[in-house]
């Protein structure tokens, strides 16, 4: 199986603030080593405020705004979590249009730990089984997904592939399922 993401670009949709940093960074370099082109994109222009759970840690130069691009301009996406991140990104238009445009296009995507909030509001998890942190299951059953406790699951329904994983010590098995699924996701045309 071929899991080299050459000439892909993978967007990686955080808030200004609130994203878990190691699920930002850890699946970024994942990207990176398998020879994708990781891009930042937010809410607004600047940079973004990570968190290690509730304590601060780095910023983020955000490279794209959800409301200035679309799906098209970008193989896959990447929903990293932290309780407060899509929180904010639900509350936002232009982030929940952004994370629809990639189901609607067929393109795979990856959401881990609270990050499946966001894919709630955007109306995509009916008739998938995903994963998520524990407190997010109600939430996926009312949206009318199966939920399940598991370290990885990888989705296929319709067109579109999506993998969830629960939290960050799922992180390892996040990153194989999310690079092998995006190598065999449609390519953009360079």
């Amino acid at each position: 199986m071929d899991t080299t993401l050459q000439g892909r670009t993978v967007a990686f949709l955080a808030a200004t603030e609130g994203v878990e940093q190691v699920e930002l960074t850890s699946p970024w370099k994942a990207v990176e080593q398998a020879g994708g082109r990781p891009r930042l994109v937010s809410t607004r222009p600047g940079r973004i405020q990570a968190f290690n759970h509730l304590d601060k840690a780095d910023t983020f130069e955000v490279h794209d705004v959800a409301g200035e691009v679309s799906a098209r301009h970008y193989d896959a996406l990447v929903l990293p979590g932290g309780v407060a991140n899509p929180d904010f990104l639900r509350l936002d238009r232009d982030a929940v249009a952004f994370v629809k445009a990639f189901f609607d296009a067929g393109k795979p995507v990856a959401a881990i730990c609270h990050a499946p909030w966001t894919l709630v509001e955007a109306g995509v998890v009916r008739g998938r089984t995903l994963t998520s942190w524990p407190s997010l299951s109600t939430d996926i059953a009312n949206a009318g997904g199966d939920w399940v406790d598991e370290e990885v699951k990888v989705c296929n329904h319709g067109p579109n592939t999506l993998v969830t994983s629960r939290k960050p010590d799922d992180l390892p098995a996040f990153e194989r399922a999310l690079v092998a699924e995006f190598a065999r996701g449609p390519m953009i045309a360079a």
